[in-house]
């Protein structure tokens, strides 16, 4: 029987979605627990991720924008915001 740590299915996920789980970072309607629903990776396992992949300033600047966004925590998200993406973001070839 071959056992599969966490780490190893982490190592594998991050592997083929990585851009995905940094574009969902960088989205400020997309909320943490959103990527730990997809990906399984809470906050502080996302900011590892993003401190390796990204230029120390691009992860500074990201980390200070994460702070002021209270969208990207579902808790302190407002009622008001029911959906996780601009209506204009996803345009379909008319």
């Amino acid at each position: 029987m071959n056992k599969t740590s966490k780490t190893d299915e982490q190592s594998q996920l991050i592997a083929e979605d990585l851009s995905r789980i940094i574009e969902m970072a960088w989205e400020d309607r997309t909320p943490f627990e959103a990527i730990l629903v997809n990906y399984n990776l809470d906050e502080s396992a996302l900011m590892k991720i993003m401190r390796a992949n990204l230029k120390f300033s691009s992860y500074k600047l990201w980390r200070k924008r994460v702070k002021t966004k209270s969208i990207k925590h579902l808790s302190l998200r407002s009622q008001d915001v029911n959906r996780a993406y601009c209506p204009t973001q996803y345009k379909l070839g008319r």
